[in-house]
């Protein structure tokens, strides 16, 4: 049975749109792949910097971590300034996560509050965030990428927290100083917990101390 001129153009117009659908879908499949290994570099540089510290933290090491050759790892970072760049943001990224989180909490009560964020204190992340700030002090290449990086989380943190906090807009003041009192603490108690300098019995003490100072700060309801 012969197939009319119209049947084979319409044939031909539906293989190029098909044609066009998969090459349009590929850029995707690419990206997310892309992105998946990224992913698994910078999860890797971040159990490097645990594990070996800062110093010792190259990018074959990083490479190996994530089960990856070098040549693969440079297909996505192209030097470990890139990554390093790349693994800070990460890290203020999860920083950010965790606050909205434990700003979910009924009420807002500090002691879930502070539950919440000594707990967060206690991953890897943390202790990859760290070794990062105190090589910055000596280090200038780290020190550059970190500044900026570090004024842009700062912003965005009080943007958020002010949003995610609306009982303490009528006390702005002490709610910067509230939320500065209790990261500056908890972190100082996570570092002297990690050297040594602080007794693991002490912190369920010094935590409760932190808990009634903040609900003293708080704005009358």
């Amino acid at each position: 049975m012969a197939v009319s001129p119209a049947r084979r153009r319409a044939e031909r117009a539906s293989i190029r749109t098909t044609k066009l659908k998969t090459a349009e879908s590929a850029p995707t499949r690419q990206s997310l792949k892309s992105a998946q290994t990224r992913g698994r570099l910078i999860e890797a540089t971040i159990q490097c910097l645990v594990k070996v510290g800062y110093a010792r933290t190259t990018t074959p090491l990083v490479a190996t971590e994530a089960g990856l050759s070098r040549g693969a790892m440079l297909h996505h970072f192209e030097n470990s300034a890139t990554l390093i760049r790349a693994t800070i943001i990460e890290l203020h990224e999860r920083r950010l996560r965790a606050f909205r989180r434990s700003s979910e909490t009924t009420e807002h009560e500090p002691a879930t509050m502070i539950t919440a964020y000594w707990k967060q204190v206690q991953k890897p992340a943390f202790v990859a965030f760290q070794e990062l700030a105190l090589a910055a002090r000596t280090d200038e290449e780290l020190a550059q990428i970190m500044r900026p990086l570090q004024v842009e989380y700062r912003e965005r943190f009080n943007a958020e927290a002010f949003a995610l906090f609306p009982e303490w807009r009528s006390a702005p003041e002490q709610f910067a100083q509230a939320m500065a009192l209790s990261q500056t603490l908890i972190e100082g108690m996570a570092m002297s917990l990690m050297t040594g300098a602080l007794d693991e019995a002490m912190i369920p003490a010094l935590l409760k101390m932190l808990e009634d100072k903040i609900r003293m700060m708080r704005p009358a309801a």
